[in-house]
Order: structure tokens, then sequence, then C-alpha cells
């Protein structure tokens, strides 16, 4: 039989990822005491469950080393690619926002917008599509603070209740894409491995 790695985003998208196995009736026990262990052996089947960060997944699947991955639309529409996104798993879900100071109009004046993100991908694709022209700045921590400090117009950001955004006097301005936990497929990996990976993509929906 053949061996199918999965790929599988550390953190909240690993636990919800070991429910969806539990549901399958595969063997979840070697997720509860795996320690610092990242490649995860289900007992038997041929499957092997890789644990990276999130950007790894994706490039993991790309290069072929892992077979299907687990991992948000946000770093698919982040990161592109080459592979297919062939099943929508249903958890983590949120949405990419657009989001400025509380009272603020984004797009007053005619002065070239400043908006900081981590996802400078989506953020210039969006901005495209509108015919418009940004500064973008790439920030990896607490993206809420590039208004606050005064650094920025706006920022893009992934909202699940706006709570955050509301604590820190910002609200969402625009809503720009819905996110959930995408099931990705190496294109080689489906032609050489179908029936296997079928049956996997079948159990997962």
């Amino acid at each position: 039989m053949n061996k199918i790695r999965i790929a599988l985003t550390k953190g909240r998208v690993e636990k919800e990822a070991v429910k969806l196995f539990d549901k399958m009736k595969w063997d979840i026990s070697v997720f509860a005491d795996r320690g610092r262990k990242l490649i995860i052996e289900i007992p038997n089947t041929n499957v092997e469950v890789i644990l990276a960060k999130a950007p790894d997944v994706i490039t993991y699947v790309e290069h072929g080393v892992c077979d299907l991955g687990i991992t948000g639309k946000d770093m698919i529409m982040e990161y592109g690619g080459d592979y297919f996104e062939v099943a929508d798993l249903g958890f983590g879900r949120c949405r990419f926002a657009l989001a400025g100071e509380i009272g603020s109009d984004f797009y007053k004046g005619h002065n070239i917008k400043t908006v900081a993100s981590k996802y400078t991908n989506v953020t210039r694709n969006y901005f495209e599509t509108k015919g418009m022209d940004t500064d973008i700045v790439k920030i990896e921590g607490s993206v809420e603070l590039a208004p606050l400090l005064g650094l920025a117009d706006g920022i893009i950001d992934i909202v699940e209740t706006g709570a955050t955004l509301i604590e820190n006097g910002l609200e969402v301005k625009e809503y720009i894409a819905d996110i959930s936990t995408r099931l990705i497929v190496n294109p080689v990996s489906m032609k050489m491995k179908k029936s296997e990976i079928d049956e996997i993509i079948n159990l997962m929906s």
C-alpha cells in the first residue's frame, strides 16, 4: 500500500483536524502524548501526519514530499501555488477584513493609502481589483498597532468576532473574503495515489 503523507498546520487547525480524524475512526491516541514529535503515524492505516507551520504545509504539498495538506484559506490566498484545493473542511471559519480607526473614512481624500498587513499579497491583490495604488507595510505581530501609531491608514487582517479590533479603537470597514480550513492535494500524488487519496477526501468530506 502506498504511504500517504498529510501535512497539518500546528496549533488550532491541528486540534480541529484531530477531532475530524476521530470522526473518521482513525486512532487519535497518538496525538495525546506526541511530545515534540513532528511526524506521527496513524495506527492501522498507511497515513503519516507531518506537523508544520502554515506556510510550510503549502511548500511540502507543492514539492510533493507530502501528498495532502490541511491549511487555512488565508494561506492559500496569500501564497498561491501548484496544487489542487479539493475540500472545505468547515472549521476555522473567519473573514479577511479591511479595518481602520472607528469613525474614520478610509477612502477619503486623494492621497495614496498606507495599509499594514501580515498578508501582503492578499492586500495588494485586493486593492488592485479596486484600481487603487497603496503603500503596503508588512507587520508580523499585532497589526492593530499600525493605525494607532500613525504608521498606516488601515489594516487587512483576519477577523473572527471583531472584539480585538474594537478594544483597540478599530472597526471593520469592508469584508474581503470568507476563510476556513481547506484540504489541498499535490497534483502528481492525485494521479499516482488516486484511490487512496479519493478515499481520504471522501472520509473528510
